[in-house]
């Protein structure tokens, strides 16, 4: 081989090296623009993903907004401010022995399954009437909605009648279907229709079951829940008659047992 070529072959060689290094150059400076280009649009959608995300932490919630809401679709069968005071009973009965409860509360349960249907047989003979106050406070104490929940359907069964309402309140409260306190079940809508189907007015009542589905009364409960908070009532279940506190024997609770409350209800009506 000449010397000749053996010079213009290096030469070649030394060009095609000096064009594979620029296109090798050219080739990670697109590289590095496609990398910090990913990477700013990564740390945007973090951004924007965190921004969202603080975003609907601070949303009120959906019973916040039931709260803040200014007009308040009232259950039939109430009165007063937001429909919010509840009597059952015959419109004859002088007195009206007022019943504080929290439907996921355990002693209320107790109280009802006890005894409410004394209660109950008390309203039908006109003994005196009973107004209802619900309260929401133990899912604020051991999280959850169904407290709320609950009360929102119990408006929903107050809508078809009074007794539906007595008739399922004592559904819920009873040892069938109560749950325990750390038992959400009440916050699921199925659960609340499933017990309704025990009551004969509400058994496949579609009117009612739409009403639980859609959360028609929820503003309600929510003020309902209010009612109770401004009441001074610090527990329940608690129960008044003349704006008296009935209690059990020698107790400052409740009555708890047939007898104590026939005794607490005879005294507070011939007060």
């Amino acid at each position: 081989m000449s010397k000749r070529n053996s010079q213009a072959n290096k030469a070649a060689a030394r060009e095609r090296l000096r064009a594979e290094r620029e296109r090798q150059v050219k080739k990670d400076k697109v590289r590095k623009q496609v990398v910090v280009g990913l990477s700013v649009v990564a740390v945007l959608a973090v951004a924007g993903g965190v921004g969202y995300g603080v975003m609907q932490l601070n949303k009120p919630s959906h019973w916040e907004a039931a709260k803040d809401a200014k007009s308040v679709t009232a259950p039939k069968n109430t009165s007063g401010t937001d429909g919010t005071t509840v009597v059952v009973g015959k419109s004859t009965a002088k007195k009206t022995l007022e019943l504080y409860e929290d439907s996921r509360c355990p002693i209320c349960a107790q109280f009802e399954q006890t005894v409410g249907e004394t209660v109950h047989k008390d309203v039908d003979a006109g003994k005196y009437k009973v107004k209802y106050v619900g309260a929401t406070f133990i899912d604020n104490s051991d999280n959850g909605e169904g407290s709320k929940n609950a009360l929102s359907a119990l408006g929903a069964a107050l809508d078809i009648s009074p007794q539906a309402f007595l008739d399922y309140k004592y559904a819920l409260y009873s040892a069938k279907y109560h749950p325990e306190e750390a038992d959400d079940k009440f916050a699921k809508d199925s659960y609340l229709i499933e017990v309704a189907n025990t009551v004969p007015e509400l058994k496949d009542n579609k009117a009612f079951q739409k009403d639980v589905n859609d959360g028609t009364y929820d503003n309600w409960a929510m003020k309902m829940s209010e009612t109770f908070d401004k009441s001074g009532v610090q527990g329940t279940p608690t129960l008044k008659m003349d704006g008296k506190t009935l209690t059990g024997e020698g107790t400052k609770n409740a009555p708890m047992t047939v007898a104590d409350f026939n005794t607490a209800i005879t005294g507070a009506l011939k007060g």
